[in-house]
């Protein structure tokens, strides 16, 4: 089931989304899953950290839940 994480027109950067999911209790925990190769955005594997997020991207964890960005 994929659910939608409203972000608003506000710049954000895949850390945060992870973050703001509630999928990581911190940045540095944000960091290590998506360095480890255990985040998606859009259906690739994504190893940037500060990847700047859009309206409508599809984020997800390797065998785990996933999310769309929406506005608010």
């Amino acid at each position: 089931m994929t659910e939608t994480l409203p972000v608003g027109d506000r710049p954000i950067n895949l850390t945060q989304v992870l973050k703001l999911a509630g999928w990581s209790g911190t940045g540095g925990s944000a960091k290590i899953m998506i360095s480890e190769g255990l985040v998606k955005v859009n259906g690739e594997i994504e190893l940037r950290k500060r990847r700047q997020m859009q309206v409508g991207d599809r984020v997800e964890l390797v065998d785990g839940p996933s999310l769309v960005l929406a506005r608010l």
